[in-house]
C-alpha cells in the first residue's frame, strides 16, 4: 500500500512538471525578460537609479 502511494505521488509530480514546462517555456532567463536590465552590462536594474556599473547608456 505504501509503495502504491509513493508511486502515485511520483506520477502526479511528473505530470505537474510536464504542465509547468508547457506553461513556462525557456529555462534560464525566464524572469530576467520581465524586468529592466542595464544595456551596458546586462545586470538587472532595481529601482529608478543608475546601474552600479557606472555606464550611462539607457535603452
Amino acid at each position: 500500500m505504501l509503495i502504491k502511494g509513493m508511486t502515485l505521488f511520483l506520477v502526479v509530480m511528473a505530470v505537474l512538471a510536464m504542465f509547468g514546462k508547457l506553461r513556462l517555456p525557456g529555462g534560464r532567463g525566464g524572469r530576467r525578460a520581465i524586468g529592466r536590465v542595464c544595456p551596458a552590462c546586462g545586470r538587472p536594474k532595481i529601482g529608478a537609479g543608475p546601474c552600479p556599473c557606472g555606464k550611462s547608456r539607457e535603452s
